[in-house]
C-alpha cells in the first residue's frame, strides 16, 4: 500500500474515533437543548504556537468559559473538539468533513488555507455552519451557511509601525514576513505605512521566511534572518511569521535590540525586547461567531471585518512594556510567577523572564498617546492604511 495513502486512512480512521466519542457525549448534552458542538482544526503550526492558532482556541476557552476582557463576553453553552492537521496542513479537509458528518453545529477552519475545502463542504453540507478565519473568497460567491473572519491586518500593523518608528535609534527598522503571500502582505504595507507616516527618512529592511505553509513554522530560519537584520544596524523588527517569529523574537533579546510581536500577546516571551506586539483577535472573532450560533443570529454568505473599530486589531499594552503603569502585576509577577495579560488571561512567566522584566516603560506615554490618536484618525476615516506595499512610499504613507 502507498505510504501516503496509509498516512490519509490512518488520520481519517483515528479523527473518526476522536469524533465520534465527542459525538457520544455531546449528543446527549444536545437532547437536553444545552450545548451546541464546536469543531475547530489549526492551521500550520498548530496550537501552541503562541500566536495565530492560539487567539483562536482562546476564543473557543472564552466561548465554553467567558471572559472579563471584553463587555458581554459571557460563557456559552458549547462543547468544542480541536484537531491539528498532519505535516503542512495534511489532512485539513478530512478534519473540517468528520466533523460535519457529524453534525457540529459550526466548524470553523483557522488560516487562508482553508478557504476551498471550507467554501466545497459548505455546499455539500448546506445544514451546517461554517467559518474561515482570513477567508479568500476567489472571486467566487460565499455559500450563505459560510462565514469569513478577515481583519484589516494593516491597521494594527500601522499602529506599531508608528511605535517601531519613534523607538529606533538607529534609523532602521525591519519587517521579517512567513510565507510570501498577499495576506501577509498587507501587514508589511500597513508597517511600512506607519514607520514613513511618523518618519519618511527611516530605511526599512524586509524579508520573508519562504513561500510554503511551512514558512510559519520554522524559528530557526526566522531567527537566522532576524540576526542578519539586527547585524546590519536594523534595532526594531516586526514579524509576521507565525511559529517562525518566536526566532525573530529570540534573536531581539539575544542581540540586545527590539522585537514586535503579532496576533497573540507576545510580550512576556522576552521581556525588554519585545516593544509590543500587534494584536489580531482571532479570539474576538471566533467568540462573536459562535455566540451568534448559539443566539441563532449566524449570518453567512459574508466576509465579515475585525478592524480597529471592532476591537479586531490593536497593539498590546502591558506590564512589560508599561512596567510603570502596572505595580500590583509586577508584585504579582514576583510574588506567584504569574500575570494577568489583558489578551491572554493568567499567564505562567519563568523566573528568568520575571528577572528580565524592565524597570522603566518600553512605550513612553508620548508614544502610546500619539499611537492612540492615530487610531482615532483611522477609525474616523481621516486616512486609510493601504493593504498593498507597492502603494506604500516615504512620500505617500497612507491614502487621503
Amino acid at each position: 500500500m502507498n505510504s501516503n495513502r496509509f498516512l490519509t486512512i490512518s488520520l481519517v480512521f483515528v479523527l473518526s474515533l476522536i469524533l465520534s466519542v465527542g459525538l457520544f457525549v455531546n449528543c446527549f448534552a444536545q437532547e437536553e437543548g444545552e450545548t451546541y458542538r464546536i469543531g475547530l482544526v489549526f492551521d500550520v503550526g498548530g496550537k501552541g504556537d503562541k500566536s495565530f492558532n492560539d487567539s483562536a482556541y482562546r476564543g473557543l476557552e472564552w466561548s465554553k468559559n467567558g471572559s472579563d476582557e471584553f463587555e458581554g463576553f459571557e460563557a456559552l453553552p458549547i462543547n468544542f473538539t480541536s484537531i491539528e492537521p498532519g505535516s503542512g496542513g495534511a489532512g485539513r479537509e478530512d478534519a473540517m468533513r468528520m466533523m460535519a458528518s457529524q453534525g457540529f453545529d459550526l466548524v470553523i477552519g483557522v488560516g487562508f488555507l482553508f478557504s476551498d475545502s471550507a467554501r466545497s463542504l459548505a455546499e455539500e453540507f448546506s445544514n451546517i455552519n461554517f467559518a474561515v478565519v482570513d477567508y479568500t473568497p476567489g472571486g467566487e460567491e460565499i455559500p450563505s451557511n459560510l462565514r469569513g473572519l478577515s481583519f484589516p491586518e494593516q491597521q494594527g500593523s500601522f499602529l506599531v509601525g508608528a511605535l517601531a518608528a519613534m523607538k529606533t535609534k538607529t534609523n532602521k527598522v525591519g519587517f521579517v514576513g512567513g510565507m510570501k503571500i498577499p495576506l501577509i502582505k498587507k501587514f508589511e504595507a500597513g508597517f511600512k505605512s506607519g514607520v514613513w507616516y511618523v518618519d519618511p527618512d527611516l530605511e526599512i529592511s524586509t524579508k520573508y521566511v519562504g513561500t510554503t505553509g511551512e514558512a510559519f513554522a520554522n524559528p530557526a530560519k526566522g531567527k537566522e534572518i532576524a540576526k542578519a537584520m539586527y547585524g546590519d544596524d536594523v534595532d526594531v523588527i516586526y514579524h509576521a511569521a507565525g511559529l517562525s517569529g518566536s526566532g525573530v523574537i529570540e534573536a531581539a533579546a539575544e542581540t540586545g535590540n527590539y522585537a514586535i510581536g503579532v496576533d497573540s500577546d507576545q510580550d512576556y516571551m522576552a521581556p525588554g525586547h519585545v516593544l509590543t506586539s500587534m494584536l489580531k483577535r482571532v479570539d474576538v472573532a471566533v467568540y462573536k461567531t459562535v455566540r451568534d450560533v448559539v443566539n441563532g443570529e449566524f449570518e453567512g454568505g459574508v466576509d465579515m471585518q475585525f478592524g480597529l473599530a471592532e476591537d479586531g486589531v490593536g497593539y498590546a499594552i502591558d506590564v512589560f512594556n508599561r512596567v510603570e503603569e502596572f505595580p500590583e502585576q509586577v508584585e504579582q509577577l514576583q510574588n506567584e510567577g504569574t500575570v494577568t495579560l489583558p489578551a491572554l488571561g493568567e499567564t505562567q512567566i519563568s523566573p528568568k523572564r520575571i528577572d528580565q522584566l524592565p524597570t522603566e516603560n518600553l512605550l513612553t506615554d508620548s508614544m502610546v498617546a500619539r499611537a492612540n490618536e492615530l487610531k482615532r484618525q483611522i477609525i474616523e476615516g481621516q486616512f486609510t492604511v493601504p493593504a498593498d506595499p507597492s502603494n506604500v512610499t516615504p512620500e505617500d504613507p497612507v491614502q487621503r
